[in-house]
């Protein structure tokens, strides 16, 4: 009787769903491809622009190259300036990059495998780090680091910026390694491997995933970083690229298509990393949300 009743309730409930899938699909297509036009639009006005003069761009801004000019971009290429300051956010981003994974990977460690007196409490404050925008920070931070004669440096920069990318991540690194079975530390101690052994040795392999999440994570914050890089640098030979693309903004502002240039290819080297790296970001915040 149970079996018939639920093969009427499926039979009448199968039209419905028949009806709702195509629907919940196309839905589903139209939405992603509001967000692609979104995100990619405004990417290829820069790019496209960069390949038009600025007599093309004043008729017609949205219109397509034609003729294509390669000047503009073999101009930005050539200028030293540039290079320098991609240099410059080069040095910086790798080393906050170093910086929080390493330091984010101890603290993360303490607060996974340690129990001792405090220990949420001191997450919690970690956490409530992410809450906590740089912009509050701006004039305490300047203060700071002009005490410690740590302005015009590079690791002016990258000390504060590893300082606000720890919050998310302990976030992301303590649930991937609060995961690992307690099993294969004990193995390890009968073994004779010490604890920080077992960090460097086991964990930290592990937690290769969520490691690379957060790399990428900190390197990207870095690279994109302006406000801080304006606070520290007066000196326009250490700017990094985003204080670059302004003041080559406030130098040629006549020059759109130079401009458009010059802000493709800064973007150039964070998109290729960021599509380089996608998978990895997706597979370790997934990672986290399990743990």
């Amino acid at each position: 009787m149970a079996l018939t009743t639920s093969r009427r309730a499926s039979a009448s409930s199968a039209p419905g769903r028949d009806l709702r899938t195509p629907f919940s699909t196309a839905a589903r297509h139209l939405a992603a491809l509001l967000v692609v036009g979104v995100t990619a639009v405004p990417l290829l006005f820069v790019v496209l622009g960069g390949f038009r003069s600025n007599a093309q761009i004043n008729a017609s801004p949205t219109g397509w190259p034609h003729p294509w000019v390669f000047s503009n971009y073999t101009r930005i290429l050539g200028s030293s300036s540039f290079w320098r300051f991609l240099f410059n956010s080069t040095v910086i981003a790798v080393t906050a990059t170093v910086l929080t994974v390493v330091l984010g990977a101890m603290a993360a460690y303490a607060l996974s495998r340690y129990v001792f007196r405090g220990r949420e409490g001191l997450y919690t404050l970690f956490a409530v780090g992410l809450l906590f925008p740089l912009g509050v920070a701006s004039l305490p931070v300047y203060l700071l680091l002009r005490q410690l004669h740590m302005l015009e440096s590079w690791y002016g920069v990258a000390l504060p910026q590893a300082a606000f990318g720890l919050p998310v991540t302990i976030v992301v690194l303590r649930p991937f390694m609060a995961a690992i079975p307690g099993e294969i530390e004990d193995a390890a101690a009968v073994d004779g491997c010490t604890r920080l052994g077992f960090f460097w040795r086991i964990l930290l392999p592990l937690a290769g995933p969520a490691l690379v999440t957060v790399a990428i994570l900190a390197f990207l914050g870095s690279w994109n970083g302006y406000q801080l890089p304006m606070l520290v640098f007066n000196d326009q030979s250490h700017f990094t690229l985003p204080l670059g693309v302004a003041t080559f903004q406030s130098q040629y502002s006549q020059d759109t298509a130079g401009i458009l240039a010059f802000t493709a290819l800064s973007m150039l080297p964070a998109l290729a990393f960021f599509v380089f790296a996608e998978r990895r970001i997706i597979g370790g915040m997934t990672g986290a949300v399990k743990g």
